[in-house]
């Protein structure tokens, strides 16, 4: 009988206190050009899980020593209020880099939303221009969940380059980023993508070195999916009475060599790199050039 073997869990939380760490100099060194970090946050509707995830941004800034600037709105505030919201923050001097919450209530034109802000005070790297940048590896700030994803890769030391990696779902925010970002000289990894139209999901995913599920279906990988000794990370969650649940059934556990559970693995490392580009952003405008940070192209 073989023995009972589990994967080595990849401590997200661990990581982010790290990166929370090594931001506190460069804050205090911003803090004497006069130039204290600020982070905006624009949040629309009576989400909770919205409402958790921007306590919970706010609560980061005050233990590291950003400042904070948060705006709320009801669900039926109008588009204009937000726009004007966006166009406060972009000349606020306070503000380095500010984030719209999503989603937003569906009379609001998210596009419009997010195209208004200044891409240099885009925090989350969300904005087109920051994607086209990171479409052609020039300057620009990186979105923050595939950026936590990859520190989390290499500070766990899963290889990157000349690996197949396989990517559940293709949404804006996670996948397509991701995807980019895994093929750019500095990381030339092999990716598939795979979505809801893919035919036979298990048979990419069970070649694949590193699966990253972003689809928001929970326990949707399942452990006939996984490779032996595979990385598995588990992005997307689905909130239900019995709590929270990630897109990766916990059986894999037995099988990937390494993996992130549904909370505390990608989900503080999402925050964490939002802190940094805050940082980043606010060192930009103070003329500093920070080596291998997400404004120059790696």
């Amino acid at each position: 009988m073989e023995p009972d073997r589990r994967a080595v869990v990849i401590n997200g939380s661990l990581a982010a206190r790290d990166v929370k760490e090594s931001l506190r100099a460069r804050i205090t060194a911003l803090e004497r050009l006069g130039r204290k970090p600020g982070l905006g946050t624009i949040l629309v509707g009576e989400d909770a899980g919205s409402h958790s995830y921007v306590a919970g941004k706010h609560r980061d800034c005050a233990e590291i020593g950003i400042d904070s600037i948060r705006i709320d709105f009801p669900a039926n505030v109008s588009q204009e209020r937000v726009l004007d919201a966006v166009r406060r923050l972009n000349k606020d001097p306070r503000c380095s880099g500010f984030i719209v919450q999503l989603p937003l209530p569906a009379h609001i034109d998210m596009h419009a939303v997010l195209n208004a802000i200044d891409p240099d005070k885009d925090a989350d790297g969300l904005h087109p221009v920051n994607l086209g940048r990171l479409v052609l590896n020039q300057p620009g700030t990186l979105p923050c969940t595939p950026r936590g994803i990859l520190e989390l890769l290499r500070g766990n030391d899963v290889p990157i380059t000349g690996s197949q990696f396989c990517v559940i779902g293709c949404g804006t925010t996670v996948g397509r980023p991701l995807g980019l970002m895994l093929t750019r000289p500095s990381e030339h990894a092999t990716v598939t993508m795979v979505n809801e139209a893919t035919i036979d999901v298990a048979a990419h995913t069970r070649v694949a070195d590193v699966v990253i599920a972003a689809a928001g279906v929970a326990h949707l990988v399942q452990p006939y999916w996984i490779k032996p000794g595979a990385t598995v990370l588990s992005v997307g969650i689905t909130r239900t009475v019995e709590g929270i649940l990630g897109d990766v059934h916990p059986d894999v556990e037995t099988v990937a060599g390494k993996w992130t559970r549904a909370t505390g693995g990608v989900g503080p490392m999402t925050r964490a790199m939002l802190l940094k580009n805050v940082v980043e952003l606010a060192e930009r405008s103070a003329g500093i050039q920070t080596t291998g940070n997400a404004l120059a192209a790696s």
